[in-house]
């Protein structure tokens, strides 16, 4: 008899076939036939069909006949070829099974409450408060399997180009990264806390002072802020700085890695990456994270319709607004009630209405019996617009105009189905605006954060047109989605302490919030920038899921909450006494209040 081997049954073939082995796993399906028992066991290398026949080995049988789907069992037996004709080709292992001699079950389970073997459509609150039988599905491992391959090729990578690991402290102080933080108060120190990073902005910088030159670590962040498809309260990134760099060299160093992350999955990406302008994404997609891959280009119509005799249009340019326009491929052969659903879309984005014009002989309408012929073939021209197609415009505020149609784009290629034209588009986006304005505060604010170096021939709008400042700022982007943003750093504590200025910190404010960071620019601070890819985001490419929370172990809900573990949840009085901490009553839904 030949040697017993512990061995994954999901990796088991026909070079196996006449060994024996030991498999340890879930029982994922069990079916009678005619007495002999077959049952898929499943472990974390996928499924082998385990055979238990009443005659030639009764005791097996007989403790098989017990099993029931996801009780956990320990199996020994011989791997042999399948009979020809009942090979599975829809598995790996299909081509061998194991013939039991012996089995026991090591673990009894009830009755889950969905079904672990099949992909069926199951409610995710379902999904998230039972995550550890969710985890057990063989979509969710292949992801977490994949996610790990994501998490080795960048360390491999990082490692390969000299950058060394180095963790930050996760109980930090506050940073002006755009959302709220989490906030946790200290024991020793009452009255006082921490903060969770929302990222490690200035603890990469401070090492870039320190002399590390080339810093890199898979980073937990925190972000007290409004959960979507692409974000978590907490998540990873892959943080990095670099001394003495370049925009450029940040750019080639970055793409031979993201292409090699794409060949885990068998894709080619095309590199060099592509590169456009923030202001150019905006006037061509509406969107300073656009999916290229729809076409539908916005064009600019501004000059065709400053003399109009359609008010709509040559009013908003008169009032310093812009006309813009895309062609939808097709549309003009919509029924009425799909052009009505547009409209209805850009009402809920806040437009007033929607103003469009069918590509035909005899256009109708509120632009075609408004505007000459001139005018509307300059605007078929510069759309690009073809016979049987519909132009849809926005007039207004250049940004706001911008938006409309980047988010219309959008949604009339999903409603219309038109397909992307390629399976993968990485490009850059550059020159990001160094701020942008807050109507709510009447202020500027740090579009990406305000360590961000702006551009040196920029530096003396600081104090006098902030909003015209660019910023060696850069994002990529793959499909649509953000995947990273990265910048060039303020080295100098000068220019730090204007651009606090510029978004209203104040001398004594930086000083109190900053002071330790303003200091250290002054000691010898090497020119630096940096990068942090969202490796959530990636590996949710990489897997082909719709939403982040498809690749995380453990995620929250929208809600931010955490469904298996019931959180969050309160604290005792006596943890509250101890930090020093009181909750203030919350405001009933009647308006009143009650204590806490």
């Amino acid at each position: 008899m030949s040697q017993l081997t512990r061995s994954l049954g999901g990796a088991l073939g026909a070079a196996e076939a006449g060994q024996r082995v030991l498999l340890q796993g879930w029982v994922d399906r069990r079916r009678d036939h005619g007495g002999v028992l077959f049952v898929d066991l499943r472990d974390r290398a996928g499924i082998i069909q385990v055979v238990f026949n009443p005659e030639t080995q009764p005791p097996a049988h007989q403790v098989a006949d017990a099993f029931r789907l996801e009780y956990v069992v320990e199996v020994e037996g011989e791997v042999r070829r399948r009979p020809a004709d009942a090979v599975n080709p829809d598995m790996p292992t299909g081509g061998v099974e194991v013939v039991a001699d012996s089995a026991r079950v090591l673990s009894a389970s009830r009755t889950p409450p969905f079904p672990i073997n099949e992909e069926t459509t199951v409610d995710e609150r379902i999904r998230l408060k039972y995550r550890y039988l969710d985890l057990r599905r063989g979509r969710m491992q292949r992801n977490l399997r994949l996610r790990h391959a994501a998490n080795k090729t960048i360390r491999d990578y990082m490692d390969e180009n000299g950058f060394l690991e180095v963790e930050t402290p996760i109980l930090y102080k506050t940073t002006p990264e755009g959302a709220r933080d989490f906030l946790v108060p200290s024991r020793l120190h009452p009255g006082e806390f921490y903060a969770l990073p929302q990222s490690p902005q200035t603890l990469k910088q401070l090492l870039m002072i320190a002399g590390v030159e080339r810093y890199y670590q898979i980073a937990r962040c925190f972000r007290d802020e409004d959960l979507r498809a692409d974000r978590q309260l907490e998540f990873t990134q892959l943080d990095f700085e670099i001394s003495f760099t370049s925009q450029d060299e940040i750019f080639a160093l970055m793409e031979p890695m993201f292409a090699r992350l794409w060949k885990l999955i068998g894709a080619e990406l095309r590199t060099p990456f592509d590169r456009i302008t923030y202001r150019d994404a905006m006037a061509r997609y509406g969107s300073d994270k656009p999916d290229r891959r729809i076409g539908m280009e916005i064009a600019d119509l501004s000059d065709v319709f400053r003399e109009s005799g359609f008010k709509v249009f040559s009013g908003a340019v008169a009032g310093g607004g812009v006309v813009r326009g895309l062609a939808v491929p097709g549309g003009a052969s919509q029924p009425r009630r799909e052009i009505d659903a547009w409209v209805d879309y850009a009402r809920g984005l806040g437009a007033r209405g929607l103003a469009w014009l069918p590509v035909t002989a005899d256009p109708s309408g509120p632009v075609a019996n408004n505007t000459t012929i001139e005018e509307r073939g300059a605007a078929v021209a510069k759309t690009g617009a073809a016979d049987g197609d519909v132009i849809i415009f926005a007039a207004g505020a250049e940004k706001e105009a911008a938006t409309l149609l980047g988010f219309l784009r959008l949604e009339v290629a999903r409603r219309l189905g038109i397909k992307p034209d390629r399976e993968w588009d990485m490009f850059w986006v550059t020159e990001f605006p160094m701020f942008e304005w807050n109507e709510t505060e009447q202020r500027a604010d740090a579009m990406h954060h305000p360590f961000t170096r702006p551009y040196d021939e920029d530096l003396p709008l600081l104090e006098t047109d902030p909003l015209k400042v660019r910023s060696i700022a850069y994002d990529i982007v793959c499909n649509g989605l953000e995947l990273s943003s990265g910048s060039l750093r303020i080295h100098d504590s000068e220019v730090q302490s204007r651009v606090f200025a510029a978004i209203g910190i104040s001398a004594e404010d930086a000083q109190a919030r900053f002071g330790f960071f303003l200091e250290a620019l002054q000691y010898g601070t090497p020119p630096h920038g940096g990068f942090a890819p969202g490796i959530d985001r990636i590996v949710r490419l990489l897997c082909g899921e719709d939403d982040i929370r498809q690749v995380i172990a453990f995620p929250k809900t929208q809600q931010g909450q955490d469904l298996m573990a019931a959180t969050p949840s309160p604290a005792s009085r006596e943890q509250l006494a101890e930090l020093g901490v009181a909750l203030l009553p919350q405001p009933t839904p009647s308006g009143g209040a009650q204590g806490a």
